[in-house]
C-alpha cells in the first residue's frame, strides 16, 4: 500500500505529522496500542497536497492576499477563500497520483464503503485542536468518489473557518499542509465521544461519555442530544439519559440519511453502565499513551468499541507539574500523589496573561513562597493551611477579605468529601505576620528607613552588576536573589504593609458597626503621602504641564511610531524642554510596565510610545497644575471626612473612646497605606536591573554564534539560560517548542482556584442585593458613577475622554496613569488591597474590580453606571 503519495496508517505515528497531518499521526498511533482497535485505511500525504496546489494557477498571489487579511474581515476572508477552494477542487489529480490512492483503495476493498477525512498538519496538535476545522465525510463508495472527496479535504484547508481559526492562532497559511486520511467505514449501533476529562469542571479523575445511536456525526453536528455518562474510579458516577428521536445511517448507495428511532427505543440507553466503564478505561490507555487528556471519537460494533479519532483536549487548563516544578527549584520530593489546592498568583499580583518561561522562573527565584506553574501562570499551594482549623480560618479571612470570588471557590473546594485532609493545629495562632507592631506608632520616619534601604539595596545592585558577564553573571544574580527576599522579608517592611491593611479593614468594619457606613476608609485614605504609584499618574500630569504650551511637540508626538522620537525631539520649539520632562519621569519610573512581573515585558525605558497617548490624553483632556491641585483636594476631602467621622462617633454612646481609637487608626492608616506601594516599586527596579544585564549576556551569545535572537532566552528558564551561557550551546527545538505553548496560552483564563485534580474553580459572590441584570463584583473604592464605558484591552491603545469609565481586565501599577483621566473604574481581576484598588482610592475614583468576563458583558461605548460603594454595575444601553 505504501507509495510517494499513499502510506498504510499502521506504518505512521505521532513523528510523521508533517506527512500525514495531526489526525493521519494520531490514528497510526492509536493502531498500535494494546487493546485500542482502530478501522483499516491509508493516508494520502502532504507531498500530494503540495503537488496540486504547485498546479493552482495565481496561489501564492491568493495567499499573499490571505495573509494580509485580519480575522474581523469576514467577507473579504469569505470571497477569498471560496476562490481557493474552487480552485483546487477544479485541479484534476494527476495520473500517478490517482492511481496510488485506487491501488490502496483496492486493498481495502474497490467498492467499500469509506469515511475521507481530512488531516492537516496543525490539526489534533496539543496546543491547537482544529476540531471541526476541516471537512470529513462518510460512507464514500468507489474510486472516483474517493478521488473526489480527497480533492474536496485538501481544498477544506481553506474553509473560512479553518483560515480565521489559523489567523487567530498565529499559524501561517503557508506552512499548513493538508493530507487525507481514507478509512474503512464501520456502521455502528452506537457512537459518541468519549472525554478522558471532565471537559466542564477540567477534573482530570473524571471520564465523560456522550453517547448515542447510528453515526457520531449526529452528535458532533448537534443533530440530537446524547446520553452522557461520567465515570470515576471504575464506577459510573453519574448519568443523564436523553429522549433520542433521531439517527445518522448509512445510505447503500453512498452517503448518509437521518433517520427516526423507534419510539420504544429512544429513552433506552445508547450504552450500559458497563460499556461505559469499558470504554473509559479505553481512554486511560489512549490518555497514557499522548500523555495529557484526550477527545475521543468511538463506535460500538457488535459489542466491540472502535477509536476513529483522538485529539487532546486544548481547552483545559493544565494542572501543575510538581515533578517538573521539584526539579526547577532543586526539590528532590517528586512522585507526589496527594491531593492540592492551588490559589492563583497573577489575581493577586492583577496580572493573568500568560508568562515567558524566563519570567515565570525569574519571579519563583524572588517569591517568598513557593510557586508552581501551569499554563504560564504561577500558583501557590494552600493546602497545608487550609487542613488546619486555625490556620484555614485565617486564609480564609484574609483572602475574603480582599477577593470574595476566590474564598468561595476555596470553600466549595472544601465541601468536596476529604478532598483536604483536615490535620490537627500544630501551633496556637500567634502574633501577626511580621510580629507584633504597636497599632499606635504612627512615625514617618519609619517609611523613610524603609525606603531608604530599598534605595541603598537596589543602589548597591546597579553598582555590583555592572561588570558581571558570562557564568560569573549568574553566580551573582543567585546572591542577588537573596538579597532580593532578604529585604521583601524584613520584619519591619512586613509589619508596615500588614499595618496599613489591618487598619483599613479596622477602619471599615467599626465605621460600618458605629456608624452604618459602608468602605469609609476610602475617603479617608485619599491623597495619602508617599504613594510612588499615585505619584506615577499624578507625575505624568507634570510632564503634559511641560509639553502643552509647544504645540509643534503635541504635534510631533500625535504620529511618533519610533522608539528612539526622544533624539527627535530637540531640533522642535520647546523640544528640550520635552525631552527632559519625559526623560525625567523615565528615569523615575521606566522600570514599569503593564504585566511587570513578568520580566520579559518591554518597560517605558525600552519602548517609551507607550507613554505617548496617555501623555497627549493628559495635554488634550485635563488642565494646567492639575497634579498638585488634585493631591491637595483629596487631602482637604480626607481631613473634612475625619472631622465628620469623629464629631459623629462623639455623640454615640462611648463615643469619646470610639472617636479617639478611630482618630489614631486614621492616623496609622494615612501613614502606612501609601507605603503599601513601594516594596512592588522595588521589585521592579531590581527586575529592571537583572533584565539589562541577562540581555546584555544573550547579546554576547547572539555574537557568538549562539543564539539567533537575544529575546530567545525568554523562552528559557534561569537554570537553563546559566547553562546556555556556560556551555556555549542551546536547544533551538526547545526554544520553538516554548515559543508555540506560549502561543496556546493565550486561550487559556486561568482559575482563581485549581485542584491537582484539574477543576477550575472560580466561586461565586452569592449575593441577593443587587437589581436584576446587574453585574455583580467587589466595591474597593467609594461612589456612584455614570458614564461611557471604554473596553480597553491594551494601555498603549487607550484613547479616553473626560468622564469615561474604563473597562478592562486588570490594572497593576502601570495602569495608574490612565486613572487621572477617567470617572471610573471596572476590572475583571482584583481586590480590596490590590494595586490598582489602593491607587483608586488615593485618587477617590469610584471602583469596582472582579467583575467577571466584565470586558465582554460591557460593550466599548455602551452608558453604564458603576454603583461603587454597593459593588454592581447597571449597563444602560
Amino acid at each position: 500500500m505504501n507509495g510517494q503519495y499513499v502510506r498504510n496508517l499502521h506504518d505512521v505515528d505521532e513523528t510523521r505529522i508533517a506527512a500525514v497531518g495531526g489526525k493521519g499521526a494520531n490514528l497510526g498511533a492509536l493502531s498500535r496500542i494494546e487493546g485500542v482497535r482502530v478501522p483499516a485505511g491509508f493516508c494520502v500525504t502532504t507531498d500530494a497536497f503540495r503537488r496540486i496546489m504547485e498546479q493552482a494557477p495565481a496561489m501564492d498571489d491568493r495567499l499573499d492576499r490571505l495573509s494580509r487579511l485580519a480575522p474581523e474581515d469576514g467577507e473579504q476572508i469569505r470571497t477569498l477563500s471560496a476562490e481557493i477552494r474552487r480552485t483546487v477542487e477544479g485541479i484534476v489529480v494527476p495520473g500517478e497520483l490517482a492511481e496510488e490512492i485506487t491501488g490502496a483503495l483496492a486493498e481495502l476493498g474497490e467498492r467499500v464503503a469509506c469515511a475521507v477525512r481530512s488531516s492537516a498538519t496543525a490539526e489534533d496538535l496539543p496546543t491547537a485542536s482544529f476540531a471541526g476545522q476541516q471537512d470529513t465525510y462518510l460512507n464514500v463508495v468507489g474510486p472516483a468518489a474517493v478521488l473526489e472527496h480527497v480533492s474536496r479535504c485538501w481544498a477544506s484547508l481553506f474553509t473560512e473557518r479553518a483560515v480565521v481559526y489559523r489567523m487567530r492562532n498565529g499559524i501561517d497559511h503557508r506552512t499548513v499542509h493538508m493530507a487525507v486520511v481514507v478509512q474503512q467505514m464501520v456502521f455502528p449501533e452506537a457512537s459518541g465521544i468519549l472525554f478522558t476529562a471532565d471537559p466542564v469542571t477540567g477534573n482530570r479523575k473524571v471520564a465523560t461519555v456522550d453517547a448515542g445511536f447510528g453515526l457520531g456525526e449526529a452528535l458532533v453536528s448537534g443533530l440530537v442530544n446524547p446520553d452522557v455518562f461520567r465515570v470515576r474510579d471504575g464506577e459510573v458516577v453519574a448519568r443523564t439519559i436523553a429522549a433520542k428521536r433521531l439517527a445518522l445511517h448509512a445510505v447503500p448507495a453512498g452517503g448518509t440519511r437521518e433517520v427516526a428511532v423507534d419510539p420504544r427505543q429512544q429513552e433506552q440507553q445508547a450504552l450500559t453502565d458497563a460499556q461505559a466503564v469499558r470504554l473509559a478505561g479505553i481512554g486511560r490507555r489512549i490518555e497514557a499513551h499522548f500523555g495529557r487528556p484526550q477527545d475521543i471519537e468511538w463506535c460500538l460494533v457488535d459489542g466491540d468499541f472502535r477509536i476513529v479519532q483522538s485529539r487532546p483536549i486544548t481547552t483545559l487548563f493544565p494542572v501543575p507539574d510538581r515533578e517538573s516544578d521539584d526539579r526547577e527549584t532543586g526539590d528532590r520530593e517528586t512522585g507526589d500523589r496527594e491531593n492540592h489546592v492551588y490559589v492563583s498568583v497573577g489575581h493577586g499580583q492583577m496580572m493573568t496573561d500568560p508568562m515567558k518561561p524566563l519570567g515565570l522562573s525569574m519571579w519563583r527565584l524572588t517569591a517568598m513562597v513557593p510557586m508552581h506553574e501551569a499554563g504560564g501562570r504561577l500558583f501557590v499551594d494552600v493546602t497545608p493551611r487550609l487542613a488546619a482549623p486555625a490556620s484555614r480560618a485565617g486564609l480564609l479571612d484574609v483572602i475574603g477579605r480582599g477577593d470574595p470570588l476566590t474564598r468561595d471557590a476555596l470553600e466549595t473546594v472544601l465541601e468536596l468529601d476529604d478532598f483536604v485532609p483536615s490535620l490537627p493545629d500544630t501551633a496556637p495562632g500567634g502574633p501577626p505576620v511580621g510580629g507584633e507592631f504597636d497599632p499606635t506608632a504612627t512615625d514617618p520616619a519609619v517609611v523613610a528607613e524603609l525606603v531608604g534601604r530599598s534605595e541603598a539595596s537596589v543602589a548597591a545592585l546597579a553598582r555590583d552588576i555592572r561588570t558581571k558577564s558570562g557564568p560569573e553573571l549568574f553566580d551573582f544574580l543567585s546572591e542577588a536573589f537573596e538579597e532580593h527576599k532578604r529585604v521583601l522579608s524584613d520584619p519591619l517592611n512586613i509589619r508596615a504593609i500588614m499595618v496599613a491593611m489591618e487598619g483599613t479593614w479596622w477602619l471599615n468594619d467599626r465605621l460600618l458597626e458605629w456608624l452604618g457606613e459602608k468602605n469609609a476608609a476610602d475617603t479617608l485614605t485619599l491623597s495619602a503621602p508617599d504613594n510612588v504609584t499615585s505619584e506615577m499618574g499624578l507625575a505624568l500630569l507634570d510632564v503634559a504641564d511641560v509639553i502643552r504650551p509647544y504645540p509643534d511637540v503635541v504635534a510631533y508626538l500625535q504620529d511618533v511610531r519610533d522608539e528612539n522620537f526622544l533624539d527627535e525631539l530637540c531640533g522642535l520649539a520647546g523640544g528640550a524642554e520635552a525631552r527632559a520632562a519625559i526623560e525625567a519621569y523615565l528615569d523615575r519610573y521606566g522600570m514599569r510596565c503593564v504585566g511587570e512581573i513578568d520580566i520579559t515585558r518591554p518597560r517605558w525605558r525600552e519602548r517609551p510610545t507607550t507613554l505617548v497617548p496617555v501623555i497627549l490624553d493628559n495635554v488634550r483632556n485635563i488642565e494646567p497644575g492639575a497634579a498638585a491641585r488634585r493631591f491637595e483636594e483629596g487631602r482637604r476631602k480626607a481631613l473634612r471626612k475625619e472631622a465628620e467621622v469623629l464629631s459623629r462617633l462623639r455623640a454615640l454612646p462611648d463615643g469619646d473612646r470610639k472617636a479617639d481609637e478611630t482618630e489614631r487608626m486614621i492616623a496609622q492608616v494615612r501613614t502606612f497605606i501609601g507605603y503599601r506601594e513601594y516594596p512592588k516599586y522595588g521589585i521592579i527596579s531590581r527586575y529592571f536591573l537583572y533584565k539589562q544585564a541577562l540581555l546584555k549576556e544573550a547579546e554576547r551569545l547572539v555574537r557568538a554564534g549562539v543564539l539567533a535572537a537575544a529575546e530567545d532566552v525568554f523562552y528559557l528558564t534561569f537554570q537553563e539560560f546559566h547553562h546556555v551561557s556556560r556551555s556555549n550551546q542551546v536547544d533551538g527545538g526547545l526554544i520553538r517548542q516554548r515559543k508555540d505553548a506560549f502561543r496556546s496560552y493565550h486561550a487559556l483564563t486561568p482559575p482563581r482556584v485549581l485542584t491537582s485534580d484539574g477543576e477550575a474553580v472560580t466561586g461565586a459572590y452569592r449575593r441577593d442585593d443587587v437589581p436584576a441584570g446587574a453585574l455583580v463584583g467587589l466595591p474597593v473604592s467609594a461612589g456612584i458613577v455614570e458614564g461611557r464605558a471604554r473596553v480597553v484591552l491594551d494601555m498603549a491603545q487607550a484613547d479616553l475622554e473626560p468622564g469615561d469609565i474604563l473597562v478592562t481586565t486588570y490594572t497593576d501599577p502601570s495602569w495608574s496613569p490612565l486613572f487621572v483621566g477617567i470617572t471610573g473604574l471596572v476590572t475583571e481581576v482584583g481586590g480590596l488591597m490590590t494595586h490598582g484598588a489602593v491607587i483608586a482610592r488615593e485618587y477617590g475614583l469610584p471602583t469596582v474590580v472582579g467583575v467577571e468576563q466584565a470586558t465582554r458583558l460591557i460593550r466599548d461605548g455602551q452608558r453604564i453606571r458603576v454603583h461603587a460603594t454597593d459593588g454592581y454595575v447597571e449597563i444602560l444601553s
